[in-house]
């Protein structure tokens, strides 16, 4: 018995495997125009296809006969195939097919409308016959065979997805998001993927219609937890990330989750620098969850952040916002203390001090006390040790500074942090002046994983490379080189005139649009945004083919927008940006500001209402 089970197995394969090399045969001389070589295959493999109910090849087949133009005999092979399965009504699609390519159009019709007055309530039949108009690109008469099925098995909502890639093939982009919807209904369990083809398929302007029906959606089914995620999602497509929030803490609220749902929400929120909804997710979680909950640590650590994010994102912080910022990071520390669990936060605490309130002794005496708790996580020992060599370097203690990213990278030569260290040592050496080391070490790391080390490492090897090469004369690179030590090290006044002093000497230099830009980003930081604007001005108008051109242009746009409260100006830099530097890393980002300058996402909006 075992033997003959053996046997009929092995048959089966073999009968598989011939079958597969025919059909790839069948194909090719297809493919070749050999018409007659494809249509005999396809027949054999038809004969043992149908067996399950599969015409795929008998549809190859016919195919083959029109492409040879023997009408008839295509008509007649239909119809000998209709005799031996009368409930296959997906034959009349394909006879219609062919009534149509002969010129026969009105019998081609009656084909058509027979197949599906003659459709029965049956799911596989319904699907068959949707699939055959799919596949002659008949999507009017696929909806009405669709649609006709629900009725039949009195089941709304069964073919919805079907429905809707249909209505999309079609244009109907109301009916489409109608059917998606229905669908969901039918189907909770799709809604990734529905979002994906929802995603895939809608425009901007589509938005407001998917969100109008969503409304509506929820308001007919108020029991159901996934629309209202639908709408969180569409809030996120669209960046109104207040309003997902509001979507996301009702979720949290009604289904008594803890609080991953709003955390997420948060932190995209905050990466898109929507810093206000993304502290208020923050906080939602600090105050509905216990202290021991997985994200309420979490949650405190980012909400600090982004609250320093928020301060300083455009210079314009005082010295009390960082106080009230830096007092509650110490109410956090000292009921909680120095230990693993907040050395995170201890070591963000440090760069407040350093950065911003330029207490570097406070910072480094933080630093120190993280990189000494016992069983602390190497890898935040190991940041922590990259920061502290950065105050070091910020102090002018240089030995220090290198000693403590050497550490970094012979502990993790083969990870991104080792090559971070790396990469500090390499900017050190260029800070020193030693050009040709540092140099080769950016020409290493500009292959590394990570994108932004590789990039940064790209740009400086470019730009020591193009400076070196104008002359013998490093002097000009040097200074250079100084004055971006200084800037590192928030001597910003001292590295104002070590630059007006370069701009002067080498006025003709190739560094001088370099200057200039540097100069432009010290004055911003001052918060001198007027000769910022200046300075951005003179870049555009006397280097606009150089590198920094874009830079200078988007910068310039953002002052207009933000500081300079000038939004028509803001607005025509912004257009020149992604007119005339369509390959700018900020071209897209420029369209969308101009836009919403502009007012579309207000009309938008109204249409939303």
């Amino acid at each position: 018995m075992k033997l003959s089970l053996l046997f009929s197995f092995l048959f089966l394969m073999m009968t598989l495997t011939v079958s597969g090399q025919n059909s790839k045969l069948a194909d090719q001389y297809y493919l070749e125009a050999e018409y007659q070589k494809a249509a005999d295959l396809y027949l054999k493999l038809h004969e043992t296809a149908k067996k399950n109910k599969n015409y795929i090849y008998f549809n190859k087949y016919i195919e083959c006969l029109l492409s040879l133009k023997e009408f008839d005999q295509a008509e007649k092979e239909i119809q000998k195939q209709m005799t031996e399965d009368p409930s296959d009504f997906s034959m009349l699609v394909t006879l219609g097919n062919v009534q149509e390519r002969i010129g026969h159009y009105e019998e081609a019709q009656k084909s058509y409308r027979m197949a599906i007055e003659k459709l029965p309530a049956r799911i596989d039949a319904v699907t068959r016959l949707g699939n055959a108009f799919l596949g002659q690109a008949k999507y009017e008469e696929a909806i009405e065979t669709y649609e006709k099925g629900e009725k039949l098995l009195d089941k709304p909502g069964i073919f919805s997805y079907q429905l809707a890639n249909l209505y999309q093939r079609n244009g109907d982009t109301p009916k489409m998001i109608e059917q998606y919807l229905y669908s969901l209904h039918a189907n909770p369990a799709r809604i990734e993927n529905i979002e994906n083809m929802l995603q895939g398929a809608l425009t901007p302007n589509d938005y407001p219609e998917l969100l109008a029906q969503t409304y509506v959606f929820i308001q007919d089914y108020p029991e159901t937890d996934y629309f209202p995620e639908l709408l969180a999602w569409i809030f996120i497509q669209q960046k109104d990330y207040s309003k997902a929030m509001r979507q996301a803490k009702a979720l949290d609220k009604r289904f008594e989750e803890n609080g991953l749902r709003v955390y997420r929400l948060a932190l995209i929120a905050a990466n898109d620098s929507d810093y206000d909804t993304a502290i208020d997710g923050y906080e939602y979680i600090l105050a509905s969850q216990n202290q021991g909950s997985p994200y309420w640590l979490e949650a405190k650590r980012s909400s600090l952040a982004t609250k320093r994010k928020k301060i300083t994102n455009d210079y314009s912080y005082t010295i009390e916002q960082l106080r009230a910022l830096e007092a509650e990071y110490l109410s956090f520390i000292n009921e909680n203390g120095i230990n693993p669990s907040t050395a995170l936060i201890v070591s963000e605490l440090a760069k407040l001090e350093a950065v911003y309130i330029n207490d570097l002794p406070k910072a480094v005496e933080l630093l120190e006390q993280v990189i000494n708790i016992p069983g602390i996580n190497n890898y935040i020992q190991a940041n922590a040790k990259l920061d502290l060599g950065d105050y070091y370097l910020m102090s002018g203690e240089v030995w220090e500074a290198t000693l403590l990213y050497s550490q970094v990278d012979k502990a993790f030569v083969e990870d991104l942090i080792g090559q971070d260290a790396r990469f500090r040592n390499a900017k050190l050496s260029y800070y020193n002046g030693d050009f040709e080391w540092a140099q080769a070490q950016f020409d290493i790391l500009k292959t590394s994983t990570s994108k932004l080390i590789a990039n940064d490492a790209l740009d400086l090897s470019i730009f020591i490379m193009d400076n070196l090469g104008l002359d013998s004369n490093t002097h000009a690179m040097t200074a250079f080189a100084e004055a971006e030590l200084l800037i590192f090290q928030n001597k910003l006044d001292s590295a104002i005139q070590q630059l007006n002093i370069l701009g002067n000497i080498y006025s003709e230099h190739g560094l001088k649009d370099d200057i200039l830009y540097l100069e432009a980003r010290l004055y911003e930081k001052k918060r001198n945004y007027v000769q910022a604007e200046a300075l951005y001005q003179e870049i555009i108008d006397n280097f606009p083919e150089e590198i920094r051109a874009d830079n200078a242009l988007y910068n310039q746009a953002r002052l207009y927008e933000n500081q300079l409260k000038d939004p028509e100006k803001a607005m025509a830099c912004y257009e020149r940006l992604f007119l005339e530097y369509t390959d700018s890393t900020f071209a897209i980002d420029a369209r969308k500001r101009y836009r919403e300058l502009r007012g579309d996402f207000d009309v938008e909006e109204k249409l939303m209402q």
